[in-house]
């Protein structure tokens, strides 16, 4: 299956829960993949939120199909520098300034690297157990390092979007028989 252009950073997790603090006792927070980045141990504040909307806003004005677009910015030294935004560098952003704007905490995680089953579990939302069986039926590509499994971000991905293709399609079949019976 092949990746979309902007899978070279892909969103694994979006925390919205309001007074999400990682740094307080007794959190529920999603364990942190190998060498992704935190962005902050703080959801974003009120003023980051209208920001991000504001920028997102300008990004998808400039958007237009699938040209380039240039995006010019003013220093502090009111010198500008021009930046070239590709349509999928565009998109990305657009995404995570849509998520920061609504509040959320973001993950990043590049596509090549690889998770732990915790890691991999939290990801798809499931058991660490049920995720094991998955592998174990060899539904998702992973690896041993010593007696420890890994999984490529990429084969998750893969099959994350494989599930969810599978999901909206049982729920469009389900929503067509339900108003045959209408």
């Amino acid at each position: 299956m092949d990746l979309d252009p902007l899978s070279f950073i892909s969103f694994i997790a979006f925390n919205s829960i309001k007074g999400y603090n990682p740094s307080s006792t007794g959190s529920t927070k999603m364990t942190m993949p190998a060498f992704a980045k935190e962005l902050g141990d703080r959801l974003p504040s009120a003023d980051e939120r209208a920001a991000a909307n504001q920028l997102r806003k300008i990004l998808a004005a400039q958007a237009t199909g699938e040209a380039e677009s240039t995006l010019r910015l003013l220093q502090e030294d009111k010198t500008t520098s021009e930046v070239v935004l590709t349509p999928a560098l565009s998109r990305l952003l657009m995404e995570v300034l849509r998520h920061v704007g609504r509040g959320d905490a973001v993950t990043l995680v590049p596509v090549s690297q690889m998770l732990t089953t915790q890691q991999a579990a939290d990801i798809l939302n499931v058991s660490r157990p049920y995720l094991v069986g998955l592998l174990d039926k060899g539904e998702i590509a992973h690896s041993l390092v010593g007696r420890h499994r890994r999984i490529k971000a990429e084969h998750l991905f893969d099959y994350k979007q494989g599930r969810d293709g599978k999901r909206a399609a049982a729920l469009s079949e389900l929503a067509a028989l339900d108003a045959e019976l209408l």
